[in-house]
């Protein structure tokens, strides 16, 4: 079993990516079963398919570093790099590139996205980065890769592009790629943002009140708690009492998350309470998870230098694990090293 996930470095990190994705991705280096293993990569390259500036995003890759590892990723249990320190990543995506179909591409919903209505002026890594996607993972002969609902459809072109290759220019006793699982935890919480219960908690988000940071202190988050947009209606007993009211179901299932517990539980317990009550609990609550996380992460960012070593070290063992499939692919394809 070898488990794969990148998240890019742009951006402060926010609740939504803790307790969404990273919060999971601990659990499941915590949880491994003897002889597995997980990589987790910042998604550097990932980053210059958009406008970006690259002074920001040397300073992020480094502060994303230390943020995983505040929140708990071990480096010695996990590898971690930086998709830059590991050319094969490009080198496959290139390869891919010739299997890869533009109908395929085409459909990709977040290219819609992000292109917007200006899909000409677009950058070409914007369209085929779904393709480096499949890279990142097929690289490491990954068996599953955590996704969200929004991921499911890039986890399946990948597979696509993983058994069209196969079927291409390998025998169906030796595969070049393994097909990779989804893998999708039941207790990842879904986040949206403080000041509209219909969208997700965003980092490009233009208003920091709308997300809780991770390097938020405990005074910012007690006051973007207090100033989140709810409504008059006290909590109800249960979860169908909060239909059409998506601002409260937001903050209760921040709670359900943070205790470990379900948005019904927390209803039975806060029930009749209005948010008065409930928004100081949440914000105690919040302050206890996220207090040792900052002040890990702000210790890790005084020593950039170790976090710049801890990442090379990752990078070094993700080559040597990327080398044999990349020269596989390269042999499948006739190409002469």
């Amino acid at each position: 079993m070898r488990i794969v996930s990148g998240i890019q470095p742009t951006g402060q990190l926010h609740l939504g990516n803790y307790l969404g994705a990273i919060r999971n991705w601990v659990r499941m280096q915590d949880e491994l079963p003897e002889g597995a293993e997980c990589l987790f990569f910042l998604a550097d390259m990932h980053a210059i398919s958009m406008p970006h500036d690259p002074a920001a995003l040397r300073a992020g890759t480094l502060e994303l570093a230390a943020a995983l590892v505040a929140c708990g990723i071990d480096p010695a249990r996990s590898i971690l790099f930086n998709q830059a320190q590991v050319p094969q990543h490009a080198e496959l995506q290139w390869l891919l590139n010739g299997t890869a179909r533009m109908g395929w591409l085409s459909r990709m919903t977040q290219f819609k996205d992000k292109s917007g209505k200006n899909r000409e002026g677009a950058s070409v890594a914007l369209f085929t980065y779904p393709v480096l996607q499949a890279a990142d993972v097929l690289l490491y002969q990954a068996t599953h890769v955590p996704v969200g609902e929004d991921q499911k459809q890039h986890l399946e072109l990948a597979r696509d592009i993983a058994q069209k290759f196969n079927n291409d220019f390998a025998s169906e006793d030796a595969p070049v790629f393994t097909l990779p699982d989804p893998i999708i935890p039941p207790a990842a919480a879904r986040i949206m943002s403080l000041r509209d219960g219909s969208a997700k908690m965003s980092k490009s988000d233009p208003s920091d009140m709308s997300r809780i940071n991770l390097t938020d202190s405990a005074d910012e988050v007690m006051k973007k708690v207090k100033k989140a947009k709810t409504d008059p209606e006290p909590l109800p007993a249960e979860s169908a009492g909060l239909a059409g009211r998506p601002e409260a179901l937001n903050l209760v299932t921040i709670y359900a998350a943070l205790t470990d517990s379900s948005v019904d539980r927390v209803l039975a317990e806060h029930a009749g309470q209005g948010f008065g009550a409930f928004k100081p609990k949440l914000g105690e609550r919040l302050v206890e998870v996220l207090a040792p996380i900052t002040a890990r992460f702000t210790q890790l960012l005084d020593d950039r230098a170790a976090l710049g070593q801890v990442l090379a070290d990752g990078a070094d063992r993700a080559r040597d694990l990327a080398r044999p499939t990349l020269e596989q692919a390269y042999s499948a394809l006739g190409m002469v090293r």
